[in-house]
């Protein structure tokens, strides 16, 4: 994959779809099309053969115990056709037309009310500072609960992400732990400013967006570089936004160092991840690093035990298991950069 630049990220889902291409060319329906001139992928008739044999999961690296049985998300879907729109602008001749597959887009999930907010908040304190929640055989260590506190708290005070929240590190919370840095998916960062690098660049914003994610193979050479020179011209994003920690945040993480502390004591060796396990796993002894996947499945169970506590009390809802839906809630503001006028 040569001729652009792409992040990590993107990177590692271009190799994910030359994967999958390379187990379509294998299959019986496009046996035999390899052999031709690459830009002949990209005909309709065999984008369409592709694209089928994706969205059904037949494309799938196959995982041990399992098979490819499963239907690609929509999400992944669509970043398979964005990756497809990259190889495309690579290898079609210029003018030439490329009738992209079009996904669907699902209606987001509804998010938590802003007036709710508080009352998660008060929540997760009473339940954090209560007895064990145990029910239908699962029960909510004090540990538990005090680390979701915890995690909930840097949420609502930085609208982080998940991936963003697991990645957290101990030095991104300064001595005196009253502001964190959390650093933002610099995939993001480029189309986010999309309307402000279409008013520099005179273009519409679906241009600019055209450009930006890698589908600009339909513009012309001179809309293309236009864009391209409005990015240039732009300050670069910070990799760090701050955020400053209100007092309940600082009380909430200050009981979870205690509780981390003991946790990471037996093991030799520094421990620089700030969310840690709480009990052994396959993965190892309880107070190695939290993984994404982890922290999630922490927040889901935490949400639901919280629903349990907090149901029939006067205008509780039930709050959703997912962070995303609490995090699309929040407009907080990072700090100002110094040396910036904001």
């Amino acid at each position: 994959m040569v001729g652009v630049k792409v992040s990590r990220v993107r990177a590692r889902q271009l190799w994910m779809v030359v994967g999958m291409w390379e187990r379509a060319l294998s299959s019986q329906r496009l046996r035999g099309i390899g052999a031709g001139p690459v830009q002949g992928l990209f005909e309709r008739p065999v984008l369409r053969v592709f694209w089928d044999l994706a969205r059904a999961g037949e494309l799938r690296a196959l995982e041990p115990g399992r098979g490819r049985e499963r239907a690609l998300p929509v999400a992944t879907l669509r970043i398979v056709r964005d990756c497809l729109g990259i190889m495309a602008g690579l290898v079609v001749p210029e003018g030439a037309t490329v009738s992209l597959p079009v996904v669907e887009q699902p209606e987001p999930k509804a998010v938590v009310r802003v007036e709710m907010l508080g009352e998660v908040y008060r929540g997760l304190v009473e339940l954090a500072a209560g007895g064990p929640v145990e029910r239908e055989g699962k029960t909510l260590s004090f540990q538990d609960r005090t680390r979701l506190l915890a995690m909930v708290c840097l949420v609502l005070d930085t609208g982080a992400r998940s991936g963003e929240l697991a990645a957290l590190r101990l030095d991104d919370l300064p001595p005196g732990r009253q502001t964190v840095g959390l650093r933002r998916r610099q995939q993001k960062a480029s189309p986010n400013r999309a309307e402000e690098i279409a008013e520099l660049a005179g273009v519409a914003p679906s241009s600019a967006r055209a450009v930006l994610w890698g589908q600009g193979h339909r513009l012309s050479e001179s809309l293309r570089r236009r864009v391209e020179a409005a990015r240039d011209q732009l300050e670069p994003l910070p990799d760090t936004e701050w955020y400053a920690l209100r007092p309940g945040t600082q009380v909430a993480l200050r009981r979870w160092f205690e509780v981390r502390e003991r946790l990471v004591e037996p093991l030799q060796g520094g421990r620089n991840a700030l969310w840690v396990t709480l009990v052994p796993t396959k993965a190892g002894p309880a107070g190695i690093t939290l993984r994404h996947q982890g922290l999630t499945q922490a927040f889901a169970r935490g949400m639901t035990a919280l629903n349990w506590v907090m149901a029939g009390q006067p205008g509780w809802e039930p709050m959703p298991v997912r962070m995303e839906q609490l995090r699309r809630a929040l407009t907080p503001e990072p700090l100002p950069v110094p040396g910036t006028s904001k």
